[in-house]
């Protein structure tokens, strides 16, 4: 038996690495998936990548929009029927710089995206769950910049500090209603997002940059996307269904020490 057998799922960032290898790996487990992106021509890309392998359907959304949030969330329930599971993944880097350096409009520009696109998420899934009656898995995206500092991506680092609070928050009020709550922290992941880092934090140097980064990983590389991807597939199925208010990290290590 598939492990998500007539379940329907909504991912956010579904035109990114960690969205489409999820949407895949939900796919070849009997899911219904919904991909939402900002870009439509980003997710007609992913989609022509999952062609074949289930039932896809896409939206194309701003997260930091309530009502866009609002629409994809019943946009989904509408093409799927219901909504059992959602994969909050929608996020962006900003610029790298020194926080006495730091524009205000790019920290605005990344909270809106990872701290109020992540809300509102929550907000309008749960609803959604909380209205079907029948329980429901949220995987939220943090990061172990969610877990532990660095230097030159405060931004990134206090919005994906927050999505812990809300992972807990929402768990809390959540589980008497069967809906479980939990996120997932990647180390650095061989993706854009880190190409665009390692570019903004020495644009001569972008190499050597990821060369430290990996060197500060016990298992010495990047994580791809496909062991992320298995970790929220394990949280979204019936094997976690006593796991809520948790944070899983997917680190190769990084936050051991």
């Amino acid at each position: 038996m598939p492990r998500l057998a007539d379940k329907t799922a909504i991912i956010t960032g579904g035109a990114g690495a960690i969205g489409t290898e999820t949407a895949r790996l939900f796919l070849e487990q009997g899911a219904r998936v919904a991909l939402v992106d900002l870009n439509e021509d980003d997710l007609k890309a992913a989609a022509d990548k999952l062609k074949g392998a289930g039932e896809v359907v896409t939206i194309a959304a701003d997260v930091t929009e309530e009502d866009a949030v609002r629409n994809y969330v019943a946009t989904a329930r509408d093409k799927l029927g219901r909504i059992d599971i959602f994969i909050n993944n929608a996020g962006i880097e900003g610029d790298a710089g020194p926080i006495a350096e730091q524009n205000i409009d790019n920290f605005d520009k990344v909270i809106a995206v990872n701290l109020r696109g992540s809300f509102l998420g929550v907000k309008h899934v749960m609803a959604a769950m909380l209205d079907q009656g029948e329980g429901g898995s949220i995987v939220n995206l943090s990061s172990v910049a969610g877990l532990t500092g660095s230097p030159n991506l405060s931004p990134y680092i206090i919005s994906k500090h927050g999505v812990v609070g809300l992972t807990r928050a929402a768990a809390i009020e959540g589980a008497a209603n069967r809906i479980r709550v939990n996120s997932v922290h990647p180390a650095p992941v061989d993706s854009r997002m880190m190409r665009s880092i390692e570019s903004g934090m020495d644009s001569e140097n972008a190499e050597k940059v990821r060369e430290a980064y990996a060197k500060a990983i016990p298992m010495q590389r990047y994580a791809n996307p496909e062991e992320v991807a298995q970790v929220i597939l394990f949280l979204a199925s019936d094997e976690a269904a006593y796991v809520t208010g948790a944070q899983y990290t997917v680190d190769g290590g990084m936050t051991a020490g």
